[in-house]
């Protein structure tokens, strides 16, 4: 049977007073407090982040030594999310909603949502809240694919935003990677790929103008890069360098990812015969990507 509110919390320490050990009023607050009864869900539902209802008491075992505050916080949370009490797109209370409800400090509920996301479970969107994962996108490591594609496979939807679509002058690494002349004119693309409504993938772009001549008329808010340019310069080969790394704050930004966000970097250079077609950098938020691979000896 689950425990009641007072023994599943025994331990609890409220802003460094007594041990929470009885059946008192604080217990129970505390107790639905942290399954997410913290203000009315009408107040934290955002469009396409489903709110879960009243969320099922959690069993703890009574007889198990007090982990740290934070440790216990994460616990219930992950239970949640597990369960399926709480679904991908839920929005979870804020820190400081967390912090005001349960009474501990900012350090000791950042901890476990920091932590959470650092797992997988949570993402955390700039500016906007602190949301339960999607399971993360997988991509294939020695493949070039439509992102849409992937996308489509997982049964969710693909939407892009176009930042930057225009012709400029390539610089030195440019040049060098498209094996053209410094200065010489280049197409360049900055496309954010979205799941659902979550952004996935920073797509910026350079393209050899000679080899995609009508790749500024393209829409593609309606179709993606990829669909282009494989039908005016079918792929022969590719090129995947793969790094950790943290993004840029305007690619924090359009990411909506926090600038301590892990990120993996794909610098990808593909070719249409002898010639080289594009050079991308992909971008993606480590928290909901990764890449797959096979190989067979």
């Amino acid at each position: 049977m689950p425990s009641s509110p007072s023994t599943a919390l025994h331990g609890f320490r409220h802003a460094g007073s007594r041990p929470v050990s009885g059946p008192d009023t604080f217990t129970a607050h505390l107790y639905l407090s942290i399954l997410g009864v913290f203000v009315p869900a009408e107040s934290r539902l955002l469009t396409g982040f489903p709110v879960a209802s009243s969320p099922p008491r959690l069993p703890v075992q009574a007889d198990a030594p007090p982990a740290p505050l934070y440790a216990q916080v994460k616990q219930m949370i992950a239970q949640q999310i597990r369960s399926g009490a709480w679904p991908a797109h839920y929005r979870v209370p804020s820190e400081s909603e967390l912090v005001d409800e349960l009474g501990f400090s900012r350090m000791t509920i950042n901890r476990a949502l920091r932590e959470l996301t650092s797992e997988g479970l949570l993402v955390r969107m700039q500016g906007v809240g602190t949301f339960v994962a999607q399971p993360k996108a997988r991509s294939a490591l020695f493949a070039v694919n439509n992102i849409a594609d992937e996308i489509a496979a997982r049964n969710h939807r693909h939407h892009s935003r176009v930042v930057r679509l225009a012709e400029e002058p390539a610089g030195a690494e440019q040049a060098q990677a498209l094996e053209i002349r410094a200065g010489q004119p280049v197409f360049h693309s900055v496309i954010v790929h979205f799941e659902d409504d979550v952004p996935i993938q920073l797509e910026d772009r350079y393209v050899n103008v000679k080899l995609a001549p009508d790749y500024l008329k393209q829409d593609f808010t309606r179709s993606t890069p990829y669909e282009y340019l494989t039908r005016v310069a079918p792929l022969s080969e590719g090129e995947h360098v793969v790094e950790a790394i943290l993004a840029k704050p305007r690619e924090c930004q359009l990411l909506q990812i926090d600038r301590e966000e892990p990120c993996l970097l794909i610098s990808r250079r593909t070719w249409s015969g002898e010639r080289v077609v594009t050079l991308a950098r992909l971008i993606h938020p480590g928290s909901r990507h990764r890449l797959e691979g096979k190989f067979t000896t």
